[in-house]
């Protein structure tokens, strides 16, 4: 499939759509007008893409919302050069938009199928994380804590502890927490044992697993 000038015409009424929404960020905003969200579903989806709604991928996971993905992306404020771990790459789609902001991610999947596909097909558009990890994402990744910002795309059913710890100071981490309905949860950490918490309303998530030994 081929990334032609309709969709890319798709692209920017979705980003202007995301902006009648309460996506301000001109970043976010160019990131879901380059990046070819049609690409990333099932081509029996393809020509739903740009349309602001979450569809099924592999593994029975989804590909996020694009209002979702840019809220988040929003909410952590990315800087260039950001070290990020993010929880949950799925079909990459985050995982790109965080590369085309400029950051250095270390991106965690549990699901050995998605794993497989994405760390494949990610790296054919030319977005390629730091690390690629197949593994449990409620351990994170301590081999290359601290980070500046760690992004979990799951819901959680609460908040593993080795995520806030592997936060460096001043660093921020989101997540959506819940069972059945999350709240988009975000923490600061103010000093090594301090962290300042804010909820910023309802989303909709698929669940966070752990991995199987």
């Amino acid at each position: 499939m081929k990334d032609t000038s309709k969709h890319q015409g798709l692209r920017k009424q979705l980003a202007d759509v995301l902006k009648k929404k309460g996506i301000i960020d001109d970043h976010v905003l160019k990131a879901i007008k380059l990046i070819p969200r049609h690409l990333f579903i099932d081509s029996s989806f393809a020509d739903h893409a740009y349309q602001d709604k979450a569809f099924p991928i592999a593994a029975e996971q989804t590909i996020s919302q694009p209002f979702t993905v840019a809220f988040q992306t929003q909410t952590l404020s990315i800087n260039s050069g950001d070290k990020i771990l993010e929880i949950g790459t799925g079909s990459g789609y985050q995982t790109a938009v965080l590369i085309e902001l400029g950051a250095s991610v270390y991106t965690i999947e549990r699901q050995h199928e998605l794993f497989k596909k994405t760390s494949l097909f990610l790296p054919k558009l030319g977005y390629v994380p730091k690390k690629f990890i197949f593994g449990d994402g409620y351990k994170g990744f301590k081999e290359k804590a601290p980070f500046d910002k760690i992004l979990v795309t799951a819901g959680a059913p609460f908040v593993p502890k080795p995520l806030l710890s592997q936060l460096k100071v001043g660093g921020k981490l989101l997540i959506p927490v819940g069972d059945e309905k999350q709240v988009m949860t975000l923490f600061i950490r103010k000093t090594s044992k301090e962290f300042e918490k804010h909820e910023l309303g309802d989303f909709s998530f698929v669940p966070m697993l752990q991995k199987k030994n």
